[in-house]
């Protein structure tokens, strides 16, 4: 069930839910989500292989807006395999979809996005997208068969 959720996605990554992961409510806390989010698009931006884009010294990456929509509540023992896509790309940013699934259940857990910008430190605003990294966002999303839609503006 889980290769079927993430088919498209061309980044996965499993992340172990930590016994201390829990609330008072005895499920994942919602705002551990948005941790494990950031820790695949950090996978997804490795994986796109573009040395510079991590500095935060030049054109960087930098988080605009995100959102998690919560289906299933997990609790310890579990592993969520979460799925990395860029699903729209535009001139100076790009939309990171996110999906968790349950190994443990086979269901999932917790979908959501996040909108990046490609900022200028040394400016302080944001910039076009290096052609290195639309092209490796690109490459990354081909392998599944999967082509970014181009965003408005």
């Amino acid at each position: 069930m889980s290769d079927l959720l993430l088919a498209r996605f061309p980044v996965i990554i499993d992340i172990p839910v930590r016994w201390g992961d829990m609330d008072a409510f005895q499920h994942v806390n919602n705002a551990l989500y948005f941790r494990y989010f950031e820790t695949g698009r950090i996978a997804y931006i490795e994986a796109m292989g573009v040395e510079d884009f991590m500095t935060g010294r030049s054109v960087s990456p930098i988080l605009a807006s995100i959102c998690c929509n919560f289906r299933f509540p997990v609790t310890y023992p579990d592993t969520l395999k979460m799925g990395i896509r860029v699903s729209e790309l535009g001139a100076d940013r790009f939309l990171m979809e996110h999906r968790a699934v349950s190994t443990r259940h086979q269901r999932l857990a917790a979908e959501g996005d996040g909108l990046i910008v490609t900022f200028d430190y040394v400016a302080q605003r944001k910039t076009a997208m290096p052609p290195s990294v639309r092209d490796a966002i690109l490459a990354l999303e081909a392998s599944v068969n999967h082509a970014p839609a181009e965003m408005k503006r």
